[in-house]
């Protein structure tokens, strides 16, 4: 017999020695509102058929929890390949990025035809048939040649580079009823747990649809996001052009000597996405109803200032004069700053900019004032004014950064026709392979340790420890303005993974296995194992990357 403690109960019990965590959980009596769908086993993520030969700390999840949504995620979309693979058998199916509060996948056929309604009305049949069923989902460990077989004869060539270029001994695929796939973690212990799913035409493929984890009964709201979409769209195109649709494409790349080369074509394609919003901005700014002011958003790392800094030079390339301020230099002082339920600062709330001093400013400045402009002092947490003045005078452009630079309220008397609105994000083009995505959270995430860590302002614990609360503070007051933007710009490196992994492995790997905080960081270490490393010696000065590994030539 083993010991398992059971973190939901805060009591022990003694069980069979491989005991599978379902039946374990039968040993513990609690309530949960939703149903259990994973598990943490001693601060790792793990399925309900994971066995247990030692003892160990158990922690059960239902679907509010991210790791055990990302389970019923990767568990639905099994199901509907299947259902791709059932009932279109000449087709394949292409899982590519989230969007609209759900996954969007193309479904690739033999005519080359966009994804009609009553397609997409037979699989989701064949998904509920399945689901009904309640087919189990089984896992087989075997050697990486026998894996790398298996994928080959089925034509899963995406699949087959993933894993030549794993560098593992071994690896685990998945199979329901007789389709084969491969997934990079767990998955439900069989289709029957899919209680809440959706799957809806979208632009000419589909969105599946997922539960909304802060109410698991109802779908996550779909909100059409065209630009966003637009956005994946033009790195996907770039993707294909240059024979790179997956992460082994990328591997396979860079061990055949071409590392180099990827990175100076995704920084210069991102140079060039610069220059023509540069243009737009000269163009408009000398238009009949001149642009004045530029605001700028985007949620955390994702690379405002370094943008700043780089649209800045081509804005003067232009013959413009831009000047720059920052929305945090009107947060009210640190006493009046709007409080969260748990009496902690709320530091992203809306109300912690003096909004109404920041937009007289602005509109002082479009009459041709000359504006003395704030400072904040983060240490005594005090605005201060020191004598810094700024004017709009001919061919000047303001710059104004910020969490909430998009947010309507915050320049709601300003002319629109003088706004040019971008957000800046990272959206993630690039996929495992054609059935894992890669989450776009993941790549500004592992910035922000890295640069914190580098810092010496948070470890890699407390970073992952923030990053909830980054999230939902970024889902209530800076996703639902970025389709506000006149233009999105993606700051995702196509190869950035590759370099991000030796420096962040290191951090991550200083995470201790005792906190909760470790579950993350062994995520990410497996994830990025994928990758095969590149230094980070030719990435230059002034990419945005620069921002987060150190080496910038630009002063932040």
């Amino acid at each position: 017999m083993i010991q398992i403690y059971c973190k939901n109960t805060k009591t022990s019990a003694s069980v069979s020695e491989g005991c599978t965590l379902l039946e374990v959980l039968q040993e513990f009596q609690f309530d949960m509102p939703y149903p259990i769908v994973s598990a943490r086993v001693n601060n790792v993520s793990q399925g309900l058929k994971f066995r247990v030969f030692h003892n160990r700390e158990v922690e059960f999840l239902d679907i509010r929890d991210l790791s055990a949504m990302r389970v019923y995620g990767r568990s639905l979309c099994f199901v509907l390949c299947k259902a791709m693979q059932d009932v279109y058998p000449e087709c394949r199916l292409h899982l590519e990025h989230p969007v609209s509060g759900g996954y969007f996948c193309k479904m690739e056929k033999p005519d080359g035809t966009d994804t009609t309604a009553d397609e997409v009305a037979q699989l989701k049949a064949r998904m509920q048939e399945i689901i009904d069923l309640d087919m189990p989902f089984r896992r087989n460990e075997v050697q990486i040649d026998e894996a790398i077989r298996i994928f080959r004869e089925r034509g899963y060539d995406d699949k087959v580079k993933l894993l030549e270029t794993s560098g593992q001994i071994y690896m685990d695929y998945y199979t329901l009823g007789d389709t084969v796939d491969y997934y990079y973690n767990r998955l439900l212990p069989s289709a029957g747990y899919i209680k809440v799913w959706g799957l809806e035409q979208y632009h000419g493929g589909m969105v599946i649809r997922i539960p909304d984890a802060q109410d698991p009964n109802r779908l996550l709201p779909m909100v059409d996001q065209p630009k966003t979409f637009e956005v994946f769209a033009e790195d996907l195109k770039w993707n294909n052009i240059m024979g790179l649709s997956n992460v082994g494409d990328v591997n396979k790349a860079c061990l055949s000597g071409h590392a180099s080369e990827l990175i100076q074509v995704s920084e210069a394609l991102q140079e060039k996405k610069v220059v023509q919003i540069a243009e737009e901005i000269n163009r408009r700014y000398h238009s009949e109803h001149p642009l004045r002011v530029v605001l700028i958003s985007g949620p955390s790392s994702s690379g405002k200032t370094t943008f700043c800094k780089r649209i800045s030079v081509q804005l003067k390339a232009c013959g413009l004069h831009p000047i720059s301020m920052s929305t945090d230099d009107y947060f009210v002082n640190r006493v009046d700053t709007p409080l969260l339920p748990n009496g902690q600062y709320d530091f992203d709330n809306f109300d912690t900019v003096d909004h109404d001093a920041l937009q007289q400013d602005v509109l002082r400045m479009l009459a041709g004032e000359e504006v003395e402009v704030p400072e904040y002092n983060f240490v005594t947490g005090i605005r201060e004014y020191n004598g810094k003045k700024m004017r709009l005078s001919e061919g000047t452009v303001l710059l104004l950064e910020g969490l909430h630079a998009l947010n309507p309220r915050l320049t709601d008397l300003l002319p629109a026709d003088c706004k040019y609105k971008i957000f800046i994000s990272t959206l993630t083009s690039i996929s495992l392979d054609d059935h894992n995505w890669i989450p776009t959270y993941d790549n500004r995430l592992l910035r922000r340790i890295v640069r914190d860590y580098n810092k010496g302002a948070f470890s890699a614990r407390e970073s992952i420890s923030q990053w909830p609360s980054v999230q939902e503070a970024e889902s209530k007051w800076i996703y639902p303005f970025q389709e506000e933007a006149d233009v999105m710009f993606n700051s995702a490196l196509l190869i950035e993974f590759a370099v991000m992994r030796n420096h962040a492995e290191p951090i991550l790997a200083t995470v201790p296995k005792n906190c909760p905080e470790y579950s993350e960081a062994h995520r990410l270490l497996k994830f990025m194992s994928y990758f095969i490393p590149v230094p980070d010696k030719e990435i230059p000065p002034t990419s945005f990357l620069r921002e987060f590994l150190g080496g910038s030539s630009f002063k932040y």
